[in-house]
């Protein structure tokens, strides 16, 4: 750490350990509890740590030694403006807050700028307050390093309020939890966003060449808030086309503003910076598509986004016992929106999902007392939802209820139970991850938690009773369109587990291959002669006969032999042993105290390799799973993806043996030529790629599959076995 900040801490553990504290220790009237809401604004005249004679800044607060926030990194400025809010529970205004900058380093140790800290009893109750701090280096106190300006309200704050903000204010923990839970995160009282941003990215033109070859191989990165996305990459150019859309959810009416910089990927290096422009959302009207013209900043060209702000109130809170979907007249509104009539209206509103979280029964002791202090997450795609803590309890009931608007029904539902710790990050204690199509409605049930990875049973219940709602024809539709990416995810990680599960699926893939062309070698071979004439005959009658509605018509016979097989009890669909047998992929994250920023160990030196390797665990992935999706595609693995294959394929069928070929291929050729003409923005897609991309990989099944609960482990069985 800082020395300037080990100098300051013997004072403050004799401030604040002492026994028999008087009442003039704290102010009069005195709620024990405050809440501190701090805006980061911007730095001024930083001092430069990177060889270009810049900085790429980032600040840490904290507080009685624990990290309370970490602002985002805006790359090579000494004059950063971040205008990034948090808020800090405070129990005791004698220790000060530290406010530490730095100056990131991609793959090495980041580089100490400077500190301050603010002396928190200088504050006046419930009045905001610019502060300016000067940040000072205690090996070299005549330097300046310049200054950091906040804004600051300190008000009195009840336990209810107190409650929401450490759930809030958690930041990302490696040990105990997969996402992020900070104060961004959610809206910060009812936690339900007002309005979708709607951001298509089109081009960009006239970059700047990054590289030696005088081009580059641009990508975009955006974010408004906590979310965040990234764009494809396109090699070699300095005019790429992307033609991509993302959707940011709006926690603020008035808007919010959309930082976008561009990158060059540099394969082995850090990836250079190309340049930056803002989207103000508050300049933008609603319900109208913009075209914009974006001039980087810091860099050349621009680039070329569509960007539409639409109102919506998508999710809902409520008590269980304000049930509107039993109110019968509210049911029928519902099913009516959903019905077969409305199936050309709002193609993107899919469906409705009600989900009631009831309570959870022998959950992980988490805190040293034997209980923990249980509180919910529920997520859908990028909608994400909380319940209130229940507080030392191992069998909390919460009995919410939450409803979504679904827009794509091979989303799967994910409910997380979470501690509450006051003093650090939220422990994980048990997961659940449900596909919609597997849902059964009205039904209450109780799902076995599981870990981290979905692998394996942790401790504990929860009991769910779900409702989906949904129009067949628009969810057919929007399988063939692309699907909606999730701006919380995990970084990629190099995990040797992970990288042999890979190798092991790929291998699967390869030997599935390498059997069917031995099987068809084995026939010219007349290993067996009854197989052999059997397939000569065979091959002889689809040679002489062979038309082209034949392909789709044999992998129609495919499917529909399979679901025979299903039905009469053959079904001999299996998953790889190897996904079977996946135990815990551990996770070692890294830590962002200060401690472990400053001993980063050797592997993080050698990031070049590291991410070479992730991108080599990521394709065989990809192509594994790629596999595993046709496989499963015809295993019935999701029956009503199966019934639009056999829709499709028999369409198929029928066309190709009516309609000459040549004429498909000339109406194929004319809308691909046409198409730009009539619709210039349009977003470019395959239709197969996208509906495979909603059959789940063998990872994905296994992931989702229901655990059963042992009946002689039940918590209820233990209550009546064990009275005491």
């Amino acid at each position: 750490s800082d020395p300037q900040e080990l100098q300051i801490a013997p004072i403050l553990s004799c401030r604040t350990n002492s026994f028999g504290t008087s009442n003039a220790d704290f102010p009069p009237g005195d709620p024990g509890m405050y809440q501190l809401d701090v805006t980061l604004r911007r730095g001024q005249n930083l001092a430069a740590r990177d060889r270009g004679g810049t900085s790429d800044p980032y600040v840490k607060f904290k507080l009685g030694g624990k990290e309370v926030f970490r602002s985002k990194t805006v790359h090579k400025n000494l004059n950063p403006v971040w205008e990034e809010k948090t808020c800090i529970l405070i129990d005791n205004l004698r220790e000060p807050l530290y406010i530490k900058v730095f100056d990131y380093d991609f793959g090495l140790q980041d580089d100490f700028i400077g500190s301050a800290f603010l002396d928190l009893t200088s504050l006046e109750l419930n009045r905001q307050t610019d502060v300016t701090l000067s940040l000072k280096d205690p090996h070299y106190p005549d330097h300046d390093l310049g200054s950091i300006f906040l804004s600051v309200l300190l008000a009195p704050g009840d336990q209810r309020e107190a409650t929401m903000l450490m759930r809030k204010s958690w930041k990302r923990s490696s040990k105990f939890q997969t996402q992020s839970l900070r104060l961004s995160d959610l809206h910060r009282k009812s936690q339900l966003w007002r309005g979708i941003v709607s951001v298509t990215l089109i081009e960009g033109r006239e970059l700047k060449a990054m590289d030696a070859n005088g081009l580059s191989d641009p990508y975009v990165k955006f974010r408004l808030g906590h979310q965040k996305y990234k764009s494809k990459i396109v090699p070699k150019t300095l005019n790429p086309q992307w033609r991509e859309q993302f959707d940011f959810h709006l926690y603020e009416e008035r808007g919010g503003i959309i930082d976008i910089t561009v990158w060059d990927k540099d394969v082995g290096k850090k990836d250079d910076f190309i340049g930056r422009c803002q989207i103000d959302l508050s300049t933008l009207s609603k319900e109208q598509t913009h075209k914009l013209e974006m001039p980087l900043e810091e860099g050349e060209g621009y680039l070329v986004l569509l960007v539409t702000l639409t109102a919506s109130a998508a999710v809902t809170i409520s008590d269980l016992s304000i049930n509107s979907l039993e109110d019968q007249k509210e049911r029928e509104e519902i099913l009516k929106r959903y019905s077969p009539m409305m199936m050309f209206h709002n193609i993107s509103d899919v469906g409705f999902l009600q989900v009631k979280v009831i309570r959870a029964e022998a959950l992980m002791a988490a805190d040293v007392t034997g209980k923990s202090d249980p509180f919910c997450v529920v997520e859908l795609n990028n909608d994400r939802l909380l319940t209130h803590t229940v507080y030392r309890n191992l069998n909390p009931e919460w009995n919410k209820i939450f409803t979504f608007n679904i827009k794509d029904i091979h989303s799967v539902l994910e409910v997380t139970v979470y501690d509450e710790d006051r003093d650090r990050s939220a422990d994980f204690l048990g997961k659940v991850a449900i596909p919609l199509l597997s849902i059964q409605n009205g039904e209450q049930k109780a799902y076995v938690l599981k870990n981290k990875q979905l692998t394996g049973p942790t401790k504990g219940v929860i009991y769910l009773e779900i409702d989906v709602i949904f129009n067949a024809v628009k969810a057919s539709i929007r399988t063939l369109m692309p699907k909606e990416q999730k701006y919380i995810e995990e970084e990629d990680r190099l995990s040797k587990q992970l990288l042999l599960r890979n190798f092991i699926r790929m291998k699967h893939c390869i030997m599935a291959l390498v059997t069917a062309v031995c099987y068809i070698s084995s026939c010219f071979d007349w290993d067996s002669p009854p197989r052999s004439l059997a397939a000569f005959l065979l091959f002889l009658f689809v040679v002489w006969n062979f038309e082209l509605y034949m392909i789709p018509l044999a992998l129609l016979l495919l499917l529909v032999w399979n679901y025979f097989l299903i039905v009469s009890g053959k079904d001999n669909r299996q998953h790889d042993t190897v996904v079977e047998d996946m135990l815990e992929d551990e996770e070692e994250e890294d830590d962002r105290d200060d401690k472990d920023s400053e001993k980063k160990g050797f592997m993080n030196r050698l990031y070049a390799i590291q991410e070479v390797c992730v991108t080599v665990q990521n394709i065989l992935d990809e192509i594994a799973s790629f596999g595993e999706r046709i496989k499963n595609t015809f295993n019935w693995t999701v029956p009503f993806l199966s019934w639009l294959a056999i829709v499709a394929l028999s369409v198929f069928t029928v066309i190709l043996y009516f309609i000459p070929l040549r004429y498909i291929v000339l109406v194929w050729g004319i809308n691909k030529f046409t198409k730009k003409i009539r619709n210039p923005y349009a977003i470019d897609n395959n239709e197969l790629l996208d509906f495979l991309s909603r059959v789940p990989s063998d990872v994905q099944v296994m992931q989702y599959h229901e655990l059963k609960q042992d009946p002689t482990h039940s918590p209820s069985k233990r209550k009546k076995n064990n009275p005491a």
